[in-house]
């Protein structure tokens, strides 16, 4: 079953997220996953929107998402984003 990582990120820094930017499509692709939602407008149906950048990512399994997450190609890009924004990441199973 396909699972998603859900990420809420504030950019801190654009200059040094640009490291981050290169890194992480690979270390995704190599994890198996891909970009569904990668930043862009977004239109608030209900309710309210902080205003942070939303990119949401499909994995084929909640064990592939935590692989990708905890591999060492992501922690290379992770630590790249370290001191360029902060965010919230979510794990969620599809249906």
């Amino acid at each position: 079953m396909a699972a998603y990582i859900l990420a809420f990120i504030d950019v801190t820094d654009t200059e040094a997220y640009e490291r981050y930017k290169q890194l992480a499509p690979g270390a995704i692709a190599a994890g198996g996953g891909k970009y569904l939602v990668r930043g862009g407008a977004v239109d608030v149906l209900e309710g309210k929107h902080d205003g942070r950048r939303v990119v949401v990512l499909e994995f084929p399994s909640t064990e592939a998402a935590k692989a990708f997450y905890d591999g060492e190609l992501y922690a290379k890009a992770r630590a790249a984003r370290a001191n360029a924004a902060k965010g919230d990441f979510l794990l969620v199973p599809g249906i």
